[in-house]
C-alpha cells in the first residue's frame, strides 16, 4: 500500500515512481521472453498485429520499438499486469474496482530507440472519467540518457490539450501553439523492478536512446470500473473480462469535463510511433 505522502504527491504532481515492485528473477525471465520475441521479428518487414518496428529494420539488425498487446503475447505480461504489488497501488489511486484496459512494451534499444513526443494518454482515449492511469513497468534502468519517461508535474490538472495537426488527430501536442512551457519537464527515474504511475491526463514523452544500454518499459493501462470508454463497447462481456478487481456495473460515474475525440484519423493511423510520424513540430531529434 501507498502512504499518505506518496498518494499526495500523485495527486500534486500526476506521477509516482514505486520501487522493487518484481523480483530480479520476474525481471530476467521477462528480458529472456523479449528476446524470443526481437528473434522472431527478424522474419516480419512491416508492422503487423504484434510487431512495432523501428525504421532500419532488417532480418540481420532486428530493430523492434513495441511489443504490442504483450499481456496477450506470453503469459509472463499478463503475470506482471495481475501483480498484487500493483494492483495495491492502483487500488490507492483510483479506488478498489479496476479494469485492465490494455497493454504495450516499448523498447528503447541502445542508440537508437525512438522517441515519443510530448502527448496526454487520455487524447488517445477518452472516458466519461479521468480515473485512469498508466503503470510503467520498468525492465531496465530508466535514465536520463536511454531515454526515460519525461513528465510536467501538474500537468494533469489542466486541459486536455489539441493533439491534432491541420484537423487531423497527429497524438502530440504543438507546445508553443499551446503555450506550455516544457521547460518544467522532470525525468522519471527508475530501478529495474520498479514502476511509474502516471495520470491519464499528465503531459509527459520521452527522448531518443542515446546510450549504449536499452530502455525496456512495460505499460498497463487501468481504468476504474465506472470509466466508461467514449468510443464505445463492441462486446460487453469482453469489456467486463478486463476487470481484475471488483465487478461490472451497469453504471457509469460522468465528470464534469471537455474532452476531445481523436478523430479524424490520418492515413497513418497505428501505434503512437506511426500517429505521430506526420507530426510537423516535433521536440525530440530522431536519430
Amino acid at each position: 500500500m501507498l502512504t499518505r505522502e506518496q498518494i499526495a504527491s500523485y495527486q500534486t504532481n500526476g506521477y509516482l515512481v514505486v520501487e522493487n515492485v518484481i523480483s530480479d528473477e520476474m525481471v530476467a525471465q521477462a528480458r529472456a521472453v523479449i528476446e524470443g520475441f526481437i528473434e522472431r521479428s527478424r522474419a516480419v518487414t512491416e508492422n503487423d498485429a504484434v510487431f512495432d518496428l523501428e525504421p532500419g529494420h532488417s532480418p540481420d539488425a532486428p530493430k523492434l520499438r513495441r511489443l504490442k498487446d504483450p499481456v496477450k503475447q506470453h503469459p509472463i505480461f499478463e503475470e506482471i499486469m495481475r501483480s498484487e504489488r500493483i494492483l495495491d497501488v492502483v487500488a490507492d489511486l483510483i479506488g478498489p474496482n479496476i479494469r485492465f484496459q490494455a497493454s504495450k512494451l516499448n523498447m528503447k534499444s541502445a542508440e537508437f530507440g525512438s522517441p515519443v513526443e510530448w502527448h496526454q494518454d487520455i487524447a488517445f482515449y477518452p472516458h466519461t472519467n479521468d480515473d485512469l492511469l498508466a503503470v510503467g513497468m520498468a525492465l531496465d534502468d530508466c535514465t536520463l540518457e536511454n531515454g526515460c519517461m519525461l513528465m510536467i508535474p501538474g500537468s494533469h490538472n489542466g486541459p486536455v490539450l489539441n493533439h491534432h495537426q491541420d484537423g487531423i488527430f497527429v497524438g502530440a501536442i504543438d507546445g508553443e501553439r499551446d503555450q506550455i512551457d516544457l521547460s518544467h519537464a522532470v525525468p522519471v527515474l527508475v530501478k529495474a523492478g520498479g514502476m511509474s504511475v502516471h495520470h491519464v491526463r499528465t503531459l509527459h514523452g520521452s527522448a531518443p536512446n542515446r546510450s549504449d544500454k536499452p530502455r525496456r518499459l512495460l505499460l498497463f493501462q487501468y481504468t476504474a470500473v465506472d470509466a466508461w470508454p467514449l468510443s464505445g463497447v463492441t462486446d460487453l462481456g469482453a469489456f467486463n473480462a478486463q476487470i481484475v478487481r471488483g465487478n461490472p456495473t451497469a453504471e457509469y460515474r460522468l465528470a464534469p469535463t471537455r474532452v476531445r475525440i481523436p478523430l479524424p484519423q490520418g492515413e497513418r493511423a497505428g501505434s503512437i510511433y506511426e500517429i505521430q510520424s506526420v507530426f510537423k513540430k516535433p521536440v525530440f531529434v530522431r536519430r
